[in-house]
């Protein structure tokens, strides 16, 4: 590549920068053109070119990527001391086409209209709304949890592989999508990631991978967990970017799915937030309304978080930061920590199902 052509592409990453800043204010815009418009044919392409291929190339080319950018430092080490502007130049050229195809592929989705306002929601609630929510939450997790066959103190462990659940997984994505049209999924590419034990250090459940459109999803998790990290990465997939409306599509997903295993882990995933945020705004109706919530499922929940507890490390706290700090630089102004916008989308989905 000569000179000025890799300069020209380097000068063209701040360039990016700046539209996408002025694109935020756009995301009509987004959702209408990106989102609902070529973004649809560019997954669906993806999954149809890797989908069927039985383990996960993204990871593969994540491999590749990290061998050829050590490869190129160590073969162009010296250039750090004699080039240095043109070591520099490169590096910025070399992000620059790795920023500029991210958000082609998918990134231009963090800018996408919000959820609720798709959805018709409100975005704020009072705690009598979220107690109301939990409430219901309890009594639908408590019964199914009985109608599975299980007595109230058993931990129900799903009796499917997890090429099962990824199986199963999809049909809440059909059913959702004869209410909510653009909630269409297919093909299907969902795959056990070959870096799990590396995820599960770094504290994750899954991942997307916009390259080849391909989900990841953990295959060290926990068994009740399995569902709805399918359905999650699932919704990155159709272009949910944010991670708090991708959880909400989960539990969606998950509840809407014929299978009532499937059924319980969505509600399950969403009591444990709603149960926590009631902790968060007042700790004596939280410890009024534990003792509520069936043995079984509080074991589930304990059981995920000794699971998580057991892996805990340095280079976790590191990889949460990072990630925090991109997800703020992609119009996600709280970072990881979203859990009220999460749960506001529950409390208002379950509104009007409260007697």
């Amino acid at each position: 590549m000569q000179r000025r052509t890799r300069l020209i592409i380097a000068l063209f990453l701040p360039l990016q920068i700046i539209v996408l800043r002025i694109l935020r204010n756009f995301p009509e815009f987004i959702e209408t053109y990106y989102s609902q418009g070529v973004y649809p044919y560019i997954s669906s392409a993806l999954r149809y070119v890797f989908g069927w291929i039985p383990f996960s190339i993204g990871d593969l080319f994540y491999l590749l990527l990290v061998i050829l950018a050590i490869r190129w430092l160590i073969k162009n080490y010296d250039r750090l001391w004699k080039q240095p502007v043109w070591f520099f130049t490169d590096i910025a050229a070399t992000l620059s086409l790795v920023y500029l195809t991210f958000n082609l592929l998918w990134g231009l989705n963090y800018l996408r209209q919000p959820l609720h306002e798709t959805l018709g929601l409100d975005k704020e609630y009072a705690t009598e709304q979220l107690l109301s929510a939990t409430r219901l939450l309890i009594s639908r997790s408590n019964d199914l949890h009985r109608k599975l066959g299980y007595k109230d103190s058993v931990k129900i462990d799903l009796p499917y592989t997890q090429k099962e659940i990824f199986e199963l997984s999809k049909n809440g994505y059909q059913n959702l999508e004869k209410e909510y049209p653009y909630l269409h999924y297919n093909p299907k590419s969902i795959k056990n990631s070959t870096w799990s034990l590396g995820l599960t250090y770094m504290g994750y459940s899954g991942y997307y991978n916009p390259l080849t459109g391909e989900a990841q999803v953990n295959r060290l998790i926990k068994n009740y967990k399995f569902p709805v990290v399918s359905c999650h990465e699932q919704a990155h997939q159709i272009g949910y970017a944010a991670e708090n409306e991708a959880n909400f599509l989960a539990t969606l997903a998950t509840i809407h799915n014929d299978d009532p295993y499937v059924q319980y882990t969505g509600y399950i995933f969403a009591l444990r937030y709603c149960i926590n945020e009631v902790a968060r705004r007042d700790m004596t109706l939280y410890e009024e309304m534990l003792p509520t919530i069936n043995f079984g499922i509080l074991e589930s929940y304990r059981e995920m978080r000794e699971f998580w507890l057991s892996y805990k490390n340095p280079f976790e706290n590191f990889s949460k930061t990072f990630w925090d700090q991109f997800l703020k630089a992609n119009n996600q102004a709280k970072g990881i920590e979203s859990y009220s916008y999460m749960v506001a989308l529950v409390v208002h989905y379950f509104e009007d199902q409260i007697e």
